[in-house]
Formats: C-alpha cells, sequence, structure tokens
C-alpha cells in the first residue's frame, strides 16, 4: 500500500502554491467596511480559485469582478497559474452562513435536519436559534405554529423560489 506522501494526488494537493487563506485574506482586504462576506472559498487542483459573496444587501456584478480584479492583481501568474472565479451566493444554493440567514428573515425557506425531516417554513429569527414560522397543515391536522431549530441540528437549508 503506498503512503500518502508517495501518491501524486496528495503530493500536488499538498504542494499548492496558493492557499485558501490566502485568498480569504485578500478578499477580507477588500471587503472591509463593507456589507459584504465569504460565504466560501476553494481551491482546487491546478489552482483553480471559486469565491462565492454575499452581502446584508446582497451583492452585485460588478462588486464581484471588482474582487476578482482584487484579488488578480496581487497573485502574480508568473510564479503561479490559477483560475479564478468569483461569484455571489445565488437563491439556489444553500444556507451556509449565518448572516445570509439574518439577510432572509421573512422569507419562506425548506430546512432538511440531520434526523431527516423536512420542514418548510418562514424564517422568524436566527440568533442562538433558528425559528422558522410552519403553516398549519391540514393533512396532519397541525395548526400554524413556530419551530425552534438548534443550529447544530440544521443540516440545510434552501430558500423556496415562489414567482406569485
Amino acid at each position: 500500500m503506498k503512503s500518502e506522501g508517495n501518491n501524486p494526488l496528495f503530493f500536488l494537493r499538498e504542494n499548492l502554491m496558493i492557499s485558501e487563506q490566502k485568498i480569504k485574506d485578500l478578499v477580507e482586504e477588500k471587503i472591509v467596511d463593507t456589507s459584504f462576506f465569504i460565504v466560501d472559498v476553494k481551491v482546487g487542483l491546478g489552482n483553480k480559485v471559486s469565491v462565492e459573496l454575499d452581502g446584508d444587501q446582497g451583492i452585485t456584478i460588478d462588486d464581484c469582478v471588482s474582487i476578482s480584479r482584487h484579488i488578480e492583481s496581487s497573485l502574480d501568474r508568473e510564479e503561479e497559474d490559477f483560475a479564478l472565479q468569483v461569484s455571489s451566493a445565488g437563491l439556489d444554493r444553500p444556507l451556509r452562513h449565518h448572516r445570509q440567514y439574518l439577510k432572509n428573515i421573512g422569507r419562506e425557506v425548506e430546512l432538511i435536519t440531520k434526523d431527516g425531516n423536512t420542514l418548510e417554513g418562514v424564517i422568524k429569527s436566527a440568533n442562538d436559534q433558528l425559528v422558522l414560522e410552519l403553516p398549519a397543515s391540514k393533512k396532519k391536522k397541525l395548526p400554524a405554529r413556530e419551530e425552534i431549530i438548534v443550529w447544530e441540528n440544521v443540516k440545510e437549508t434552501r430558500i423556496i423560489i415562489s414567482f406569485k
């Protein structure tokens, strides 16, 4: 059996020239004193860099372009080639950052708990715990109610997009 040190993929993974922390630091440098925040940063094989951002009032394409240019101008392609994608956290993506829950208070979501239960309701608050207002269910003979969910029990939350 090969050791990790002899595995070529391990070698490539361990010797990436661009670190996720370096990218996070560059983004933070650019977004300091703004309402923007990092949702996710990934650096894959071949220095494929992906940055996902959001903002308390949203984020525009122009904002993403500005941040992308800042990252590009801070890295040297002669020293380390890379591919860079800076994008906003789309409505179709799960919520992953506490600030995303805060900015979506009042919106309808589908939440899956770690034990597999699915809840559909409106985010009422997102502080120490997540509070969803669940509608009445005639099938299950349940009245409208509030459900308190501890953060550790949230597996995935997605915004329900409605065109009503």
